[in-house]
This record gives C-alpha cells, structure tokens and sequence, in this order.
C-alpha cells in the first residue's frame, strides 16, 4: 500500500455478500438497514469494492460481523475476506469479526486470522451481538488484539440494522453506549481503541472517553457530515483533532456522497487531511507495517 498515493482511507466499511451470495446478516437485517438509510439495498463484490476505492485514489478497512450466536445466521467468513483482501492489497485493510460468544475458541481463530491470513484489526457490533463491551466476554479477543498490536472498533449508537422490526429484531440498543467502552480501555490501556459513528444518542460520552483515553479514537461513519452535532464538530477542531477518522459506513453511506456533504462542514484547513488520512494511518500502525 502506498500511502502517499491515497488521498484518504477509510475506516468503516462494510463487506455485505460473498463470492457465492451469501449475505453478512440475515436479510430481513439488511433490508431494514437500506430502508433505514433511505438507500437502495446495494451489495458489491469485494473486488467491486476495491475497484470503487481505487477508483478514488482510497483505502479502505473492510469487515464483517459475526453475529452468529445472536441471530443463527452463518458469517462470511474471514478466511475469505483476509484472501480476497490480500489480492487487493493496495486499497483494503481487512479486520476480523468474531463472535464473542465463542470464546477461547474465537480468541485462537483470531490470533491465527491476524498472524496467519493477515488481519490487522477487529470489529465489534455489542448491539447485533448481544454483549456489553465491558461484561468481560470479549476480553480473550481483546487479550489477543492488544497482545498483538491491532485495534478494536467497536459500534456505538443507533444502528439502522434492525430498525423497524418488530422488537428491533433482536438488536439492544443499550449496549452500543460507549461509556461501556471506557472500562475496556482502562482494562487494555495500550490497546488502540476505535468507536464507530457519531454515537446518538450518546455523543457526549463519547467525546468525554476518546478526550480522556489517549488511545481512543472516533470514526465518523453513518451520517452524513451535514448532521453532525455542533459539539462534535467542535472537538473535532480542537481537542480532538489527532483522534477523529473518516468513515463512510459503505455501502449503505457512500464516500462519494459524505465527502460532498463533508465539504460544506466547518472543519479547520490544517484538520481536514487530518481527519481524511493522516488519524487513520496512525491509528490503524499503518506508518509501522508499511515500513516493515
């Protein structure tokens, strides 16, 4: 990956079929997301993607979620993310999703996903899996990730997965508060720590975790920039300015349409690249790895 070629990297998106159909969620779960985003149910290929990033002079950090134990349904897997990934290696950064509820069993696979297949980071949904991040029952996976030196991004807030379901398809809301995570970074205080999406209707908690942790940052990923909170952007611009990463939610949030609306924020000039690129490669060891 040549970073000085890439204009901005994103860290938030999704991988949402696999090579032989298989969706990410059940499709019920799917179907409420697009609606809930007022998007088309789009699913690219994840050469299609990398296509996409390329396109754009991008890279992207590309995941699923494994929620299997919470909804029955069968993730694709990461073996074949990681291989698919490492033919694209120029635009996709691949992360791992295991379930937590897989315990010392997840934490093997996953330790063997990042040594072995090449992952360099891991991705959490407390919500969709049905864990709080600080009930303890993803620490092996968290031993494993800040053993090893590779971040974990968590979800917080609202999530559109679910929404308007009956019962929101299962999915608590409640557990994506990120003050949950605050416990996780006291208990892995070299663990670089990454919370998704501007956290409605948590926001506040979340400024006051990623001000007050020095290895926790903000992706802002799900919402278009032109709905950001006022005190967001603020933080943003100040206090936060090292720890804010640009995320796009693909495909249900395209790039193209959050750097329109990104655009029109009023964002410091010397913030900007920041927030575009230069947090990310920070936060994701890509100035380590690419120098090896």
């Amino acid at each position: 990956m040549n970073l000085d070629a890439l204009e901005a990297i994103d860290v938030h998106a999704h991988v949402e079929v696999d090579d032989d159909g298989h969706l990410s969620l059940p499709k019920a779960h799917v179907e409420a997301s697009a609606k809930y985003f007022a998007a088309d149910h789009r699913a690219p290929t994840l050469a299609e993607t990398a296509a996409y990033y390329r396109e754009r002079r991008m890279a992207a950090v590309v995941f699923t979620v494994d929620a299997e134990s919470a909804t029955g349904h069968r993730a694709i897997s990461n073996e074949w993310i990681a291989a698919t990934a490492a033919e694209h290696s120029d635009v996709l950064i691949p992360f791992a999703s295991v379930d937590p509820a897989k315990g010392q069993a997840g934490a093997r696979l996953f330790r063997s996903l990042v040594e072995r297949d090449g992952m360099r980071g891991i991705k959490f949904h407390p919500s969709l899996q049905g864990f709080a991040p600080n009930d303890r029952s993803a620490y092996p996976l968290l031993e494993v990730a800040a053993e090893l030196g590779v971040p974990a991004l968590f979800h917080t807030g609202q999530t559109g997965i679910g929404a308007g379901l009956p019962g929101g398809g299962g999915v608590r809301l409640g557990l994506s508060n990120p003050m949950l995570v605050d416990d996780v970074a006291v208990d892995f205080p070299d663990l670089t720590i990454i919370l998704a999406h501007p956290s409605f209707p948590w926001q506040d908690e979340a400024l006051a975790v990623a001000t007050h942790k020095p290895d926790v940052y903000i992706d802002l990923s799900g919402w278009s920039p032109k709905y950001f909170p006022p005190l967001l952007v603020r933080y943003a611009n100040t206090l936060l300015q090292d720890k804010v990463l640009f995320g796009s939610d693909y495909p249900v949030i395209t790039p193209d349409r959050w750097l329109a609306d990104f655009a029109g924020v009023e964002v410091k000039e010397h913030v900007r690249p920041k927030i575009l690129k230069d947090n990310a490669v920070r936060a994701l060891g890509l100035d380590r790895k690419e120098s090896r």
